[in-house]
């Protein structure tokens, strides 16, 4: 199993498609065997699914994504998790603990009048929250 995350200074990159680096993790037992940080070439948006594809990738935890981004993950038969902040390596790790804080509803929209604006928004989703 591979588990990619949008990688920015250790930390989960906050935009999918902007994404420059992806930190990949190779597991086996439910436990990270190795990881590399792979850059993405300037390949961007659409394009990202692919990349991810053919790095043997089935797992991607990332921030804020898009509607086009989601379906074109799905199609290529990635599971995501989306929503995540905070330090990669941690990510991770709760991840494979079955506890990784992440919000399924992410959405990214975008606006370029005048300026750029990104917003992105969700219900989170917390270890225990569904008690």
């Amino acid at each position: 199993m591979k588990i990619a995350v949008t990688y920015e200074n250790q930390e989960v990159f906050q935009h999918f498609g902007h994404c420059e680096a992806f930190k990949i993790y190779e597991i086996a037992d439910n436990a990270v065997v190795s990881s590399e940080v792979v850059g993405t070439g300037g390949d961007g948006h659409d394009a990202l699914a692919g990349f991810l594809r053919r790095h043997g990738v089935d797992t991607l935890i990332c921030g804020g994504i898009g509607g086009g981004a989601r379906m074109a993950l799905a199609q290529a038969g990635i599971e995501l998790y989306p929503g995540v902040t905070g330090d990669a390596d941690a990510a991770v790790d709760a991840l494979l603990k079955g506890c990784l804080d992440y919000n399924p509803d992410t959405m990214c929209n975008h606006h370029h009048e005048g300026g750029e604006h990104h917003s992105c928004h969700g219900n989170g989703h917390t270890c225990g929250g569904h008690m």
